[in-house]
């Protein structure tokens, strides 16, 4: 058996928790590829994908918390968890900063998810040896 040199990847999920797979279904690759001893460069939330990021998600007790799965995967691994900043806002998921900025009342992401914009896609694209979708079938 050939052995290969490790993949890094970077991750995007387009599909928000329970209403698509994409989030459950991409946390299952990054924990096999990790177990495999690739790396994961960045996961990268973009369109309904920015809900996995809530700080306010609270899922009955007898299913899988996949925001909490999700952060706890990323700090383990210290790998970064990015979140899209347009989507994010159109689907009121917000950091400190755009609190003060768009003047609201809360926010709510999840550390270690930070906001940021699409450049942060395109130079992971560019480090990455690989980018994996995990579509949910929404748009931005």
């Amino acid at each position: 058996m050939q052995h290969s040199e490790p993949f890094s990847f970077t991750i995007v999920i387009t599909g928000a928790p329970y209403s698509s797979q994409a989030p459950q279904t991409a946390l299952g690759f990054a924990k096999a590829a990790l177990a495999s001893g690739h790396r994961i460069d960045r996961i990268f939330l973009y369109g309904d994908g920015v809900h996995v990021a809530s700080s306010l998600s609270s899922p009955p007790s007898d299913e899988s918390h996949w925001p909490r799965e999700w952060s706890q995967l990323l700090q383990a691994h210290n790998i970064p968890g990015i979140v899209c900043i347009a989507s994010a806002l159109r689907r009121g998921i917000v950091d400190e900063g755009e609190q003060k900025r768009y003047e609201l009342s809360a926010h709510n992401i999840r550390p270690p998810f930070i906001i940021a914009g699409l450049g942060e896609w395109v130079e992971s694209g560019l480090r990455s040896s690989r980018v994996i979708y995990f579509h949910g079938g929404s748009r931005a």
